[in-house]
């Protein structure tokens, strides 16, 4: 195995991290912002006004996306484990 094959496993497993994570990522971004935006305008200043929509935001993102994720995940891990015997070489 040289380190072209080395630098594109790593690369592909980072790749997959960052798809399986983004959608999590993006809700939870995104549910901050309107929180926060949703704090300035009226003017509540609470910690749990903005952690527990969020929180719950990030966990329907993950029951939502659930499906996809392991399929993805389960893809990658069947390709990675069928060439084996390639990358032993």
């Amino acid at each position: 195995m040289n380190s072209d094959t080395v630098v594109q496993i790593v690369r592909d497993a980072l790749m997959m991290a960052f798809w399986l994570g983004a959608p999590v990522l993006l809700v939870g971004f995104f549910a901050g912002i309107v929180m926060s935006l949703l704090q300035i305008v009226t003017s509540i200043q609470d910690s749990a006004f903005s952690t527990v929509p969020r929180l719950a935001a990030v966990l329907a993102a993950l029951i939502l996306a659930m499906p996809w994720m392991l399929q993805k995940a389960s893809t990658y891990a069947t390709l990675i484990l069928g060439n084996l015997s390639r990358y032993a070489q």
